[in-house]
Protein backbone atom coordinates (compact mmCIF):
# COMPACT_ATOMS: atom_id res chain seq x y z
CA UNK A 1 0.00 0.00 0.00
CA UNK A 2 1.47 3.56 -0.93
CA UNK A 3 1.95 5.61 1.63
CA UNK A 4 -0.18 8.80 1.79
CA UNK A 5 1.76 11.91 -0.08
CA UNK A 6 1.86 15.18 1.12
CA UNK A 7 1.13 18.18 -1.76
CA UNK A 8 3.74 20.57 -2.06
CA UNK A 9 0.72 22.86 -1.92
CA UNK A 10 0.40 21.67 1.64
CA UNK A 11 0.24 24.63 4.44
CA UNK A 12 -0.29 27.43 1.52
CA UNK A 13 -2.34 30.54 2.13
CA UNK A 14 -2.30 31.10 -1.79
CA UNK A 15 -4.52 34.85 -2.72
CA UNK A 16 -6.02 34.84 0.96
CA UNK A 17 -6.12 37.74 2.85
CA UNK A 18 -5.10 37.57 6.22
CA UNK A 19 -5.82 40.09 9.17
CA UNK A 20 -3.25 39.82 11.75
CA UNK A 21 -3.78 42.45 14.67
CA UNK A 22 -0.21 43.23 16.96
CA UNK A 23 1.44 42.21 13.93
CA UNK A 24 4.23 44.92 14.47
CA UNK A 25 6.63 42.74 16.48
CA UNK A 26 6.90 39.56 18.14
CA UNK A 27 4.66 36.54 17.30
CA UNK A 28 2.49 38.81 15.39
CA UNK A 29 5.46 39.67 13.31
CA UNK A 30 6.19 36.01 12.83
CA UNK A 31 2.86 35.08 12.46
CA UNK A 32 2.60 37.95 9.30
CA UNK A 33 5.61 37.43 7.38
CA UNK A 34 5.12 33.33 7.63
CA UNK A 35 1.68 33.91 6.16
CA UNK A 36 2.88 36.20 3.48
CA UNK A 37 5.93 33.84 2.62
CA UNK A 38 3.01 30.81 2.54
CA UNK A 39 1.23 32.98 -0.18
CA UNK A 40 -1.22 34.91 1.91
CA UNK A 41 -2.39 38.48 1.46
CA UNK A 42 -1.36 40.07 4.74
CA UNK A 43 -3.66 42.98 6.47
CA UNK A 44 -1.73 44.45 10.06
CA UNK A 45 -4.03 46.18 12.65
CA UNK A 46 -1.81 47.56 14.38
CA UNK A 47 -1.88 50.63 17.07
CA UNK A 48 2.35 51.63 16.28
CA UNK A 49 2.24 52.24 12.72
CA UNK A 50 6.10 52.15 12.44
CA UNK A 51 6.56 48.69 14.01
CA UNK A 52 3.79 47.77 11.08
CA UNK A 53 5.33 49.36 8.43
CA UNK A 54 8.83 47.49 9.19
CA UNK A 55 6.86 44.05 9.22
CA UNK A 56 5.21 45.20 5.65
CA UNK A 57 8.71 46.30 4.80
CA UNK A 58 9.94 42.41 5.64
CA UNK A 59 7.36 40.99 4.00
CA UNK A 60 7.70 43.20 0.85
CA UNK A 61 11.45 42.64 0.71
CA UNK A 62 10.44 38.79 0.34
CA UNK A 63 8.03 40.05 -2.62
CA UNK A 64 4.96 39.45 -0.85
CA UNK A 65 1.80 41.52 -0.04
CA UNK A 66 1.12 43.40 3.15
CA UNK A 67 0.02 46.51 4.13
CA UNK A 68 -0.92 48.20 7.56
CA UNK A 69 -3.64 50.25 9.43
CA UNK A 70 -3.55 51.80 12.56
CA UNK A 71 -5.63 50.95 15.04
CA UNK A 72 -6.55 50.39 18.63
CA UNK A 73 -8.52 47.20 18.92
CA UNK A 74 -10.16 48.39 22.09
CA UNK A 75 -12.47 50.55 20.61
CA UNK A 76 -15.20 48.99 18.91
CA UNK A 77 -15.36 52.56 16.37
CA UNK A 78 -11.73 51.79 14.95
CA UNK A 79 -12.13 48.36 14.42
CA UNK A 80 -15.42 48.55 12.54
CA UNK A 81 -14.16 51.40 10.60
CA UNK A 82 -10.70 49.87 9.72
CA UNK A 83 -12.15 46.41 8.86
CA UNK A 84 -15.06 47.98 7.28
CA UNK A 85 -12.14 50.01 4.81
CA UNK A 86 -10.59 46.30 3.87
CA UNK A 87 -13.91 44.65 3.70
CA UNK A 88 -14.57 47.15 0.61
CA UNK A 89 -11.44 46.29 -1.42
CA UNK A 90 -11.06 42.47 -0.75
CA UNK A 91 -12.96 39.05 0.88
CA UNK A 92 -11.17 38.56 3.99
CA UNK A 93 -10.71 34.91 4.70
CA UNK A 94 -8.52 34.88 8.28
CA UNK A 95 -8.26 36.94 11.38
CA UNK A 96 -5.59 36.12 13.62
CA UNK A 97 -6.65 37.38 17.11
CA UNK A 98 -3.01 38.20 18.41
CA UNK A 99 -2.78 42.13 19.64
CA UNK A 100 -2.05 41.62 23.71
CA UNK A 101 -0.51 42.77 26.68
CA UNK A 102 0.61 41.54 29.75
CA UNK A 103 0.20 42.48 33.99
CA UNK A 104 2.10 41.06 36.66
CA UNK A 105 -0.23 41.23 40.33
CA UNK A 106 -2.04 39.16 42.35
CA UNK A 107 -5.62 39.41 42.99
CA UNK A 108 -5.24 41.96 45.81
CA UNK A 109 -2.00 43.99 44.34
CA UNK A 110 -3.91 44.34 40.56
CA UNK A 111 -5.44 47.43 40.83
CA UNK A 112 -8.70 48.36 38.85
CA UNK A 113 -7.09 50.43 36.21
CA UNK A 114 -4.92 47.39 35.60
CA UNK A 115 -7.27 44.70 35.66
CA UNK A 116 -9.60 46.95 33.06
CA UNK A 117 -7.08 47.73 30.86
CA UNK A 118 -6.00 44.23 30.52
CA UNK A 119 -9.41 43.34 29.85
CA UNK A 120 -9.53 45.97 27.18
CA UNK A 121 -6.97 44.56 25.03
CA UNK A 122 -7.08 41.14 25.36
CA UNK A 123 -10.91 39.89 26.16
CA UNK A 124 -12.32 43.13 24.49
CA UNK A 125 -9.99 43.39 21.78
CA UNK A 126 -10.86 39.83 20.39
CA UNK A 127 -14.67 40.09 20.92
CA UNK A 128 -14.35 44.01 18.77
CA UNK A 129 -12.32 42.30 16.10
CA UNK A 130 -14.25 38.95 16.01
CA UNK A 131 -17.61 40.73 15.98
CA UNK A 132 -16.63 42.99 13.46
CA UNK A 133 -15.65 40.09 11.29
CA UNK A 134 -18.40 37.18 11.64
CA UNK A 135 -20.88 38.83 9.47
CA UNK A 136 -18.48 38.97 6.78
CA UNK A 137 -16.80 35.66 6.85
CA UNK A 138 -20.59 33.91 6.75
CA UNK A 139 -21.98 35.98 4.06
CA UNK A 140 -18.66 35.31 1.68
CA UNK A 141 -19.13 31.35 2.82
CA UNK A 142 -16.59 30.91 6.14
CA UNK A 143 -13.14 31.63 7.19
CA UNK A 144 -10.91 31.00 9.83
CA UNK A 145 -10.49 32.96 13.27
CA UNK A 146 -6.91 32.42 15.50
CA UNK A 147 -7.19 33.64 18.28
CA UNK A 148 -3.73 33.59 20.38
CA UNK A 149 -4.50 32.24 24.42
CA UNK A 150 -1.24 31.26 26.45
CA UNK A 151 -0.94 28.49 29.62
CA UNK A 152 -1.53 31.07 31.81
CA UNK A 153 -5.31 30.56 30.63
CA UNK A 154 -5.51 26.77 32.20
CA UNK A 155 -3.03 26.58 34.24
CA UNK A 156 -1.93 28.70 37.60
CA UNK A 157 1.41 31.35 37.19
CA UNK A 158 2.15 33.22 39.73
CA UNK A 159 1.26 36.71 39.83
CA UNK A 160 -0.25 37.28 36.56
CA UNK A 161 -4.33 37.62 37.87
CA UNK A 162 -5.43 39.91 35.34
CA UNK A 163 -3.56 38.01 32.43
CA UNK A 164 -4.49 34.70 33.27
CA UNK A 165 -8.19 35.61 33.29
CA UNK A 166 -7.99 37.62 29.98
CA UNK A 167 -6.61 34.61 28.59
CA UNK A 168 -8.90 31.93 29.79
CA UNK A 169 -11.61 34.50 28.51
CA UNK A 170 -9.87 34.17 25.30
CA UNK A 171 -10.53 30.18 25.58
CA UNK A 172 -13.99 30.42 26.50
CA UNK A 173 -14.84 32.88 23.84
CA UNK A 174 -12.98 30.56 21.41
CA UNK A 175 -14.92 27.63 22.02
CA UNK A 176 -18.09 29.44 21.90
CA UNK A 177 -17.52 31.12 18.31
CA UNK A 178 -16.13 27.80 17.23
CA UNK A 179 -19.88 25.92 18.10
CA UNK A 180 -22.17 29.64 16.82
CA UNK A 181 -19.99 29.32 13.89
CA UNK A 182 -19.75 25.62 12.83
CA UNK A 183 -22.55 25.25 10.31
CA UNK A 184 -21.65 28.82 9.10
CA UNK A 185 -18.24 27.01 7.30
CA UNK A 186 -16.14 29.33 10.05
CA UNK A 187 -13.40 27.71 11.97
CA UNK A 188 -12.25 28.92 15.36
CA UNK A 189 -9.48 28.13 17.23
CA UNK A 190 -6.95 29.22 19.85
CA UNK A 191 -3.11 28.58 21.18
CA UNK A 192 -1.85 28.28 24.56
CA UNK A 193 1.94 29.37 24.10
CA UNK A 194 4.37 29.24 27.45
CA UNK A 195 6.97 31.84 27.65
CA UNK A 196 8.12 33.03 24.32
CA UNK A 197 11.41 34.84 23.27
CA UNK A 198 10.31 38.39 22.14
CA UNK A 199 11.53 41.71 22.35
CA UNK A 200 8.92 41.86 25.41
CA UNK A 201 10.68 39.57 26.93
CA UNK A 202 14.05 40.92 26.54
CA UNK A 203 12.46 44.53 27.58
CA UNK A 204 10.90 43.06 30.48
CA UNK A 205 14.10 41.87 32.10
CA UNK A 206 16.10 44.90 31.59
CA UNK A 207 13.27 47.14 33.52
CA UNK A 208 13.02 44.37 36.03
CA UNK A 209 15.60 42.59 36.92
CA UNK A 210 18.82 45.03 35.74
CA UNK A 211 22.23 43.19 36.10
CA UNK A 212 20.59 39.87 36.54
CA UNK A 213 19.06 39.22 32.72
CA UNK A 214 21.25 36.37 32.04
CA UNK A 215 20.16 34.81 35.16
CA UNK A 216 16.29 35.16 35.26
CA UNK A 217 16.26 34.68 31.32
CA UNK A 218 17.88 30.86 32.32
CA UNK A 219 15.54 30.84 35.20
CA UNK A 220 12.14 31.67 32.85
CA UNK A 221 13.73 29.17 30.43
CA UNK A 222 13.80 25.83 32.65
CA UNK A 223 10.42 27.04 33.75
CA UNK A 224 9.50 24.26 30.31
CA UNK A 225 10.46 20.60 31.21
CA UNK A 226 12.16 21.20 27.82
CA UNK A 227 14.75 23.82 28.67
CA UNK A 228 13.86 26.82 26.95
CA UNK A 229 11.51 29.37 25.77
CA UNK A 230 9.91 28.89 22.77
CA UNK A 231 10.57 31.31 19.55
CA UNK A 232 7.91 33.47 17.59
CA UNK A 233 8.91 31.15 14.10
CA UNK A 234 7.18 27.93 15.81
CA UNK A 235 4.09 30.01 17.17
CA UNK A 236 3.83 31.30 13.46
CA UNK A 237 4.16 27.88 12.18
CA UNK A 238 1.35 26.01 13.94
CA UNK A 239 -0.67 29.20 13.23
CA UNK A 240 0.05 28.44 9.92
CA UNK A 241 -1.23 24.73 9.55
CA UNK A 242 -4.26 25.96 11.35
CA UNK A 243 -5.28 28.67 8.89
CA UNK A 244 -4.52 26.31 6.26
CA UNK A 245 -6.92 24.28 4.70
CA UNK A 246 -5.04 21.25 5.77
CA UNK A 247 -7.03 21.96 9.24
CA UNK A 248 -9.78 21.76 7.90
CA UNK A 249 -11.25 19.26 10.40
CA UNK A 250 -9.99 21.65 13.06
CA UNK A 251 -12.37 23.75 15.09
CA UNK A 252 -12.84 24.25 18.75
CA UNK A 253 -9.70 23.45 20.00
CA UNK A 254 -7.12 24.91 21.91
CA UNK A 255 -3.35 23.94 21.41
CA UNK A 256 -0.87 24.25 23.81
CA UNK A 257 2.90 25.23 22.51
CA UNK A 258 4.35 25.07 25.80
CA UNK A 259 7.64 22.83 25.98
CA UNK A 260 5.78 19.98 28.11
CA UNK A 261 4.65 23.01 30.79
CA UNK A 262 1.15 21.86 30.94
CA UNK A 263 1.28 17.98 30.83
CA UNK A 264 5.22 17.59 32.38
CA UNK A 265 5.19 20.05 34.52
CA UNK A 266 5.92 18.99 38.48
Amino acid sequence: MNSPQVSSDAFRLNGKVAVVTGGGSGIGRAIATTFAAAGAIVRILERNPSDAERTCQLISQASGNASAYQCDVTSQQQVRSTLNTVFNKERVHILVNNAGISNIGTAESTSEEDFERVFRVNVKGYYNCMQAILGHMREHGGGVILNMASVAGSAGLADRFAYSMSKGAVIAMTYSVARDYVNHNIRCNCISPARVHTPFVDDYLRKTYPGRETEIFEKLSRAQPIGRMGEPDEVAALALFLCSDQASFITGANYPLDGGFTNLHG
